[in-house]
């Protein structure tokens, strides 16, 4: 297998993915109220959460990138492969099972309250199409060309977006998530024998901690130009709205949770995926 000295930048896919506070599950007290399994998949379905679990399966694309490598690498398994590991059912039932654990119902009614407003359902539709267009570069293009257009204009837009950015990762945590999912897929490819890394894990997170400032950049412009994609059709009015009620204490707490399981879940997938590639590099179909 190829040798790798260090990880590729990710790819913009897996950024827009980790746009939002992302903290680790093990950070989060279970809940003695949490919600009933059937509530908790309607929660899913009214805020839109289930298509944005689903959209990490489109990110599986983006894998060989990031280890220095390409999907034909791989050979005629790779689809197969990707398919069984970014099964939505099986990302959802885990999804389920987390919140089943730590969802409360007050924040549970709280964000259903909102998301299930006029305004919050079409919310979730521009946001439920965003997540399932496969070509990023092309949304983001796009995206980058409002920006510029409102940059111009001087329209109190763009700190609308930035203001956005800021409730949806209050702990400015969407650039340590980011890495980390890049760090646990190279070190389970490297332990699974799919690259050999000249670096140890110590390395690895220093090589990251040298690359943060480009990597913030890109992810900040990514965020603005992905907010101002999906958010065309919402005057300012309502765009101040929906940033009104994602700073509350509650909404905050629901976001902090939700992006943890896609976090986790997206981590976890990517190193099943790791593994499952070692055993095509062991010859089964390359």
């Amino acid at each position: 297998m190829q040798n790798v000295n260090a990880p590729k930048p990710a790819v913009r896919k897996l950024m827009q993915l980790l746009l939002l506070p992302i903290l680790s599950l093990f950070l989060l007290t279970p809940q003695a109220n949490a919600a009933d399994r059937q509530r908790i998949n309607t929660f899913l379905e009214i805020t839109g959460f289930d298509v944005a679990l689903d959209s990490i399966a489109l990110n599986a694309e983006s894998a060989p990138q990031i280890l220095g490598l390409e999907s034909s690498d791989f050979g005629a398994r790779w689809s197969e492969i990707t398919q069984d590991i970014f099964d939505t059912q099986v990302m959802r039932d885990i999804a389920l099972d987390l919140l089943e654990k730590s969802l409360s119902d007050e924040a549970l009614l709280h964000a259903e309250a909102f998301y299930g407003s006029a305004l919050g359902q079409r919310l979730v539709a521009a946001e439920n199409a965003s997540h399932q267009i496969e070509d990023s570069t092309t949304t983001q293009i796009a995206g980058q060309r409002i920006i510029a257009d409102l940059v111009r204009e001087g329209a109190a837009r763009v700190d609308l977006f930035k203001r956005m950015g800021r409730a949806v990762d209050s702990a400015e945590t969407a650039l340590t998530s980011l890495q980390e999912v890049q760090f646990r897929f190279i070190m389970a490819a490297t332990d699974a024998g799919v690259i050999a890394l000249e670096l140890d894990a110590d390395g690895l997170r220093a090589l990251m901690t040298e690359q943060e400032d480009e990597m913030r950049l890109a992810l900040q412009t990514s965020n603005l130009s992905a907010s101002a994609y999906a958010y065309q059709a919402f005057s300012d009015t309502e765009l101040a709205k929906y940033i009104d009620a994602l700073e509350t204490p509650l909404m905050q707490e629901v976001y902090t949770l939700l992006n943890a399981i896609q976090f986790e879940i997206t981590a976890n997938r990517f190193e099943a995926l790791a593994y499952e590639l070692a055993k095509v590099g062991q010859g089964e179909d390359i």
